[in-house]
């Protein structure tokens, strides 16, 4: 009984979905703040050239250019989003600490929310947005946060 469980188990493990989360909630202590600031420029830079292309195909109505533009839309969006699940799951949830002691200076801690807000903001704008300048706020935003964690 035991291994038909342990089986069936296995498998329902392997044909359901699965997703990545930008670090888990357990208290582990582990944490790679570099690494997390790297990914949220790496979705930068694809959100950069999705874009790019977007804006490129925009003139075109053939049927191919339609179908790359949607998909770059929805990449574009889906980078937007992983940089929202990050600052939120990871920053927010797990960096960012209000002073213990009720007495102490809040401003530190209320500036670094004010931050990664402004982050989280950029990215939705980036999801609306095939501009550039929607890019560089939401680098100008990620810049802003990366200071944070050096």
């Amino acid at each position: 009984m035991i291994k038909s469980a342990f089986i069936l188990t296995f498998f329902v493990a392997l044909l359901l979905p699965t997703q990545a989360f930008a670090h888990c909630q357990v208290p582990c202590g582990i944490f790679d703040d570099a690494a997390r600031v790297s990914e949220l420029e790496e979705n930068i830079t694809t959100i950069e050239k999705a874009i790019k292309i977007i804006n490129e195909l925009s003139s075109k109505s053939d049927a191919q250019s339609v179908n790359q533009r949607t998909r770059w839309v929805v990449v574009k969006e889906q980078h937007a989003e992983k940089i929202i699940e990050i600052v939120s799951d990871y920053f927010l949830a797990q960096r960012v600490k209000q002073p213990a002691d009720a007495k102490s200076d809040q401003s530190k801690y209320l500036s670094s929310l004010a931050s990664h807000h402004e982050v989280m903001v950029a990215a939705m704008k980036a999801k609306q947005r095939a501009e550039q300048s929607s890019v560089d706020r939401l680098k100008k935003a990620v810049s802003g946060i990366a200071s944070l964690y050096k």
